[in-house]
């Protein structure tokens, strides 16, 4: 009789984007906050969470400056990043199985720009994925008008019944996950919009309004206040 391995969790980070629109002049990830990289913020949560076999963080081939940024960080480094996110995650997950990772196995990718995250948020990502056959995202429910814009202007004002807004970590199975990226031929913005592209419907884990990802610059500052307030 073939004695059954329980899958292990993984987490994949990527890290090689040059955060444009953030104006940090440089890449985002490594911008400071609240005294320490935002990277560094992101890197300490995922360590916390115990579930997780390793983390993996996957960097631009030519970066020379991680190391400096996340100083003490115990995990995996890949440099294989490529021109898009899921460019990026596809290496990633080629690079866990590599290094042991089976196809079964979970693996939660989290944004390095989300540096408010809880591990306690993960943790219950975790709970509710594990028993569930397609894996899921933090989201959560959209609470104001939205609008469409036009010229600078308002085009039509867009239903908000069922919106929900992605977060990270998004947690499904590596192979799964591997060949809904291989696979994909649309604009892929998130790991759940590729499983979606096979048919699959994501579940949805309500997360938290702290777990936005810094995007413009006026994010730094609210982050650093968030950041400095916590117990």
């Amino acid at each position: 009789m073939t004695k059954h391995i329980p899958p292990d969790l993984y987490a994949v980070v990527p890290c090689a984007g040059v955060g444009q629109r953030a104006g940090a002049g440089g890449p985002k990830q490594y911008a400071p906050v609240a005294g320490r990289s935002l990277v560094a913020h992101t890197l300490d949560a995922l360590g916390q969470v115990a579930r997780l076999k390793a983390v993996l963080v996957v960097l631009s081939p030519d970066d020379t400056s991680f190391e400096a940024q996340a100083p003490g960080f115990a995990g995996w480094v890949s440099r294989g990043g490529g021109a898009t996110r899921a460019d990026t995650v596809t290496q990633g997950l080629r690079d866990l199985l590599a290094r042991g990772a089976r196809a079964d196995d979970w693996v939660l990718v989290h944004d390095a720009a989300r540096c408010l995250v809880r591990p306690e948020w993960i943790d219950a990502l975790i709970d509710a994925c594990l028993p569930d056959d397609v894996g899921g995202l933090l989201a959560l429910p959209v609470p104001d008008t939205l609008k469409r814009e036009g010229d600078g202007r308002v085009g039509e004002t867009v239903d908000r019944a069922g919106m929900w807004q992605a977060q990270t970590p998004q947690m499904f199975r590596l192979g799964l996950l591997l060949s809904a990226l291989e696979g994909a031929t649309g604009h892929i913005t998130d790991e759940a919009s590729a499983i979606e592209a096979t048919g699959r419907r994501p579940l949805l884990v309500p997360g938290s309004l702290e777990n936005f990802k810094i995007t413009w610059p006026a994010d730094f500052a609210l982050a650093e206040r968030l950041l400095r307030t916590r117990p």
